[in-house]
């Protein structure tokens, strides 16, 4: 019994925290259909909140913790849109209101036909599905950062003046200080993630199972304010809630956004951004692993200069850009940034010896 009381208080503080955020959004909020949204969404968790204090033991008061006023008090400074994952973090449900229609029909195909909003559970899946090119995508920003970092890092030492070993030293050290930070980044960064998102499935999942009338109202607002029609709304949430398991995925992409299939593997995704950026960092150091002294520098810049050029054009995969163009800005941008240093490791060089 303990552990039930424990249970509906912690889901009356998630409510009163989401009533009490989403009345903040609703006041900030420019567009007045979804400041409306947000008023009838606050206005339900309060009910929900207030159902919930009836299975307490006694009378309680609601107090906002420091976090719940910090982010009230950036809502007054910051649109909601641009905070929406720190409060879809803190319960705030309904956040997926803030993806463009643009967006949402190109990813449900329905351009033409003018209803971007999903109108089967099917649907509702595609809505929020994530191109499997996600990881490639980072995969290739992974070997641009470890290309750019230790090429400026090679160009630097080099103009120094030092000699061929001491810059094959100084590159491994940057290869191995920069995949070892960006693994250990990536783990921690997707550990509380992963954390993070569990814990909110975990309290979505008991509130399905024990308050299946309130989620249901709430996703049938959610669709609603979409322009789906409210009977309509209401049937398709009705239908998806009858399947506790169905519910579960589509309550966790609707109201907080999250793709339960997609949590993510701390230890791979510090292994893939290990990785990656080795390869990338690397290729500036292929001729001094090759035996090449002073000659090295320019095979090196040769080098970086072709892996730069495919890496834009790569990136141009993902941004439907001319990949001529793409390649051409990463390989210009990148050579500004290696020249840059190369003068200024002259320049130190000089003022050193």
């Amino acid at each position: 019994m303990a552990g039930q009381a424990n249970k509906t208080l912690e889901s009356w503080r998630a409510e009163r925290t989401a009533s009490y955020l989403s009345t903040a959004i609703a006041e900030h909020e420019q567009d007045p259909k979804r400041a409306s949204f947000f008023r009838e969404m606050s206005a339900l968790s309060d009910r929900q909140a207030k159902k919930l204090a009836k299975e307490l033991p006694a009378d309680l008061d609601f107090h906002p913790s420091l976090r719940t006023r910090v982010i009230a008090f950036l809502l007054q400074t910051l649109p909601p849109r641009m905070v929406r994952n720190i409060l879809s973090a803190q319960g705030v449900h309904g956040m997926s209101v803030y993806r463009s229609a643009k967006t949402d029909a190109a990813q449900l195909g329905t351009v033409e036909s003018g209803d971007p909003w999903p109108t089967t559970i099917d649907d509702v899946r595609k809505h929020h599905s994530n191109v499997a090119s996600g990881a490639l995508r980072a995969g290739v920003f992974g070997v641009n950062d470890g290309l750019v970092s230790n090429t400026c890092l090679v160009m630097g030492v080099a103009g120094a003046g030092v000699t061929s070993s001491q810059i094959l030293l100084t590159g491994i050290a940057g290869l191995l200080a920069g995949a070892f930070s960006m693994a250990a980044g990536e783990f921690i960064s997707m550990l509380s993630q992963r954390e993070m998102f569990e814990y909110q499935l975990d309290q979505e999942k008991y509130e399905i199972e024990h308050y299946p009338e309130h989620e249901t109202e709430e996703l049938a607002i959610i669709y609603a304010a979409r322009g789906v029609p409210k009977k309509e709304a209401r049937d398709l949430a009705e239908h998806i809630m009858a399947d506790p398991k169905q519910a579960l995925d589509v309550m966790a992409r609707e109201e907080l956004g999250l793709n339960p299939d997609e949590l993510g593997s701390p230890a791979k995704a510090a292994i893939s951004s290990f990785l990656t950026f080795s390869v990338g960092a690397s290729v500036p150091l292929i001729p001094y692993l090759l035996g090449y002294d002073q000659e090295g520098i320019v095979f090196a810049a040769i080098l970086a200069g072709i892996a730069l050029f495919a890496v834009g054009t790569a990136l141009s995969l993902f941004s439907g850009r001319s990949a001529l163009r793409g390649g051409g800005r990463m390989l210009l941008v990148g050579s500004i940034a290696a020249t840059a240093t190369y003068f200024i490791g002259s320049l130190l060089g000089a003022s050193l010896s």
